[in-house]
């Protein structure tokens, strides 16, 4: 039958707002991500979920934890389905990124599947830890839904790598904060999207 996965990024950051790289940096939301995580909340208040998981990272079960609410449910933290290891990158700006890191930099943002950050990850392990924890979540909810909150670029990387892209060209798949993903994953890894990057709930925040 398969399992449906309601997959959202967490709620804005500090560190999102003023546009650093966070990766495994523990950054708790934001005033405007409470807001953004109590909005999608309520959209899904009345959807049926056998189980909530989340990234271990603050950000992710905070905004996991507030979806679970309403339905008086538990978050289960997992470790795998973390953000990007951004190593020495975290903190950072793009515009401080390129000035400190020319040559990785633009290694990275041409062929990032491959390409080794200083003290990180390749979107290669990136993708191979995040699919495996999702085709596990997957595998113990067949013919059920569950709620799963990650990262943005965990999300793309492994929605990319279940649909075959070219992870090469991930940049392409844009994720929003509290952005909801719906995909259904069954035997075999074998998935399809049904929604993406839908923030159709921000509305009532005017964004």
């Amino acid at each position: 039958m398969g399992a449906r996965l309601y997959l959202v990024r967490h709620g804005e950051t500090i560190w999102n707002h003023s546009l650093r790289y966070q990766g495994h940096a523990d950054v708790p939301l934001n005033e405007r991500g409470i807001l953004q995580a109590e909005a999608l909340a309520r959209r899904l208040k009345n959807e049926r979920f056998a189980a909530f998981y989340a990234s271990d990272l603050m950000r992710a079960t905070e905004t996991a934890r507030i979806i679970a609410q309403p339905h008086g449910g538990t978050v289960v933290p997992v470790p795998a389905l973390r953000e990007i290891n951004f190593g020495a990158w975290e903190g950072l700006t793009r515009d401080e990124i390129k000035a400190r890191f020319p040559e990785i930099s633009q290694q990275w943002w041409t062929a990032p599947y491959e390409t080794r950050l200083p003290g990180g990850e390749t979107l290669r392990e990136v993708a191979a830890r995040a699919v495996g924890a999702l085709l596990e979540i997957a595998a113990r909810h067949d013919g059920e839904q569950v709620l799963v909150v990650s990262h943005g670029g965990t999300i793309r990387a492994a929605i990319g790598s279940l649909l075959r892209m070219d992870l090469n060209q991930y940049w392409r798949l844009r994720q929003d904060n509290t952005a909801l993903n719906i995909i259904e994953i069954f035997e075999e890894g074998k998935a399809i999207l049904m929604l993406f990057n839908d923030c159709s709930h921000l509305k009532e925040l005017g964004s």
